[in-house]
């Protein structure tokens, strides 16, 4: 994440099943196997960072899109056992995992790594997940009052060498302390996604990354430039989902086959009934069947869909929009990882985003 690449990219979403929601043979089961294969091909063509979903109940229908998942923590500890370079994330919805557990945690995988664990702080907005943990999900602003006192717990297990007591207004700890510190005497690379004022305020002042929702492309530049005011050190980051085959037609037709022919519908809907229910804040109710095929997709993710030149050419406008990169996922991400890296990667190379591997 610290290399002189212009645009960096990441894989989204492997640790759960079904990142696009198809019926399609070759879609994502997110098996063990499977996912340690994508990161160590993801990790040999240099890509930056893997990013997972904290998962814990899918959205039904005939693939029950996600309701195969890994829990983030212990995945990121094992793939980077498995990896050299490559960072991977942990999404932790910080409601549901207590501050100091997570802290021990959160080192336990980046001394694993060696200083490359981050940490993606999620405040929560699923009704049915938190209900299932018996959890109580606030209202949409005092989410980010708690992450905010959360992740300052975190971030003072990490660095004070004495045991200290923290008496806040969603937490009452005795003598909490944790070693190891952190890897090398840093920290782990925080993130968090916002699109509310409340969540890019509390992006802006506690994580090194945000991650967006790019909901017009015409206007992202503006929204990044607004971002970054007098915040220079963020990065700003989006997620989508890539289809890319050698010609706009080719595209175009295996794209009608995994969301038209092969959709699963009956999930989408389900997905778009659960997010009004959390209040995101960011789902225009107006463009809800829009927003069904989105979802079938890429989850609701930003598309990168064409061929290879165009897929290049849409990463050009975003980072010249002022974006550091993007996290993507993929219908397969084993089978598609040798698009990216023989076709995709050297036309970033030859537009100046990216360095050659070697």
């Amino acid at each position: 994440m610290q290399n002189g690449n212009r645009f960096k990219l990441g894989l989204f979403g492997m640790n759960c099943s079904g990142s696009v929601g198809t019926t399609a043979p070759e879609r994502w089961n997110a098996g063990w196997p499977e996912n340690r294969e994508a990161a160590r091909l993801a990790d040999a063509a240099g890509i930056e960072f893997l990013l997972p979903i904290a998962r814990w109940l899918g959205y039904g229908g005939s693939t029950d899109r996600h309701g195969t998942s890994f829990e983030t923590l212990s995945w990121a500890s094992a793939l980077l056992a498995a990896t050299k370079e490559i960072v991977a994330f942990a999404t932790v919805h910080v409601p549901l995992v207590n501050p100091v557990f997570a802290a021990k945690s959160c080192v336990t995988a980046d001394h694993v790594g060696r200083g490359r664990f981050g940490l993606n702080v999620v405040s929560g907005w699923n009704v049915e997940e938190f209900q299932s943990f018996g959890a109580q999900l606030l209202e949409h602003d005092d989410r980010y009052g708690y992450s905010e006192e959360w992740v300052s717990v975190v971030k003072r297990i990490w660095s004070e060498e004495k045991p200290f007591d923290h008496n806040g207004k969603h937490f009452n700890l005795k003598n909490v302390g944790g070693k190891p510190k952190p890897w090398g005497g840093s920290r782990p690379l925080l993130m968090s996604a916002g699109s509310s004022p409340a969540g890019r305020a509390f992006a802006a002042r506690h994580v090194d990354c945000l991650f967006m929702v790019i909901a017009d492309e015409a206007k992202l530049a503006d929204e990044i430039a607004a971002l970054r005011a007098g915040q220079d050190g963020l990065g700003v980051f989006a997620s989508g989902h890539l289809l890319c085959r050698a010609t706009p037609k080719a595209t175009q037709e295996y794209y009608h086959y995994l969301v038209h022919e092969k959709g699963d519908w009956e999930a989408a809907e389900a997905a778009i009934r659960k997010r009004v229910a959390g209040d995101t804040r960011s789902l225009p109710h107006d463009r809800i069947h829009a927003m069904m095929e989105r979802f079938i997709s890429g989850g609701g993710t930003f598309p990168v869909i064409g061929s290879y030149d165009e897929v290049a050419a849409k990463f050009k406008r975003l980072s010249d929009a002022g974006l550091d990169g993007m996290a993507i996922s993929t219908v397969n991400y084993v089978q598609e990882m040798p698009i990216i890296r023989n076709e995709v990667l050297p036309r970033l190379e030859r537009l100046g985003l990216r360095q050659p591997l070697h």
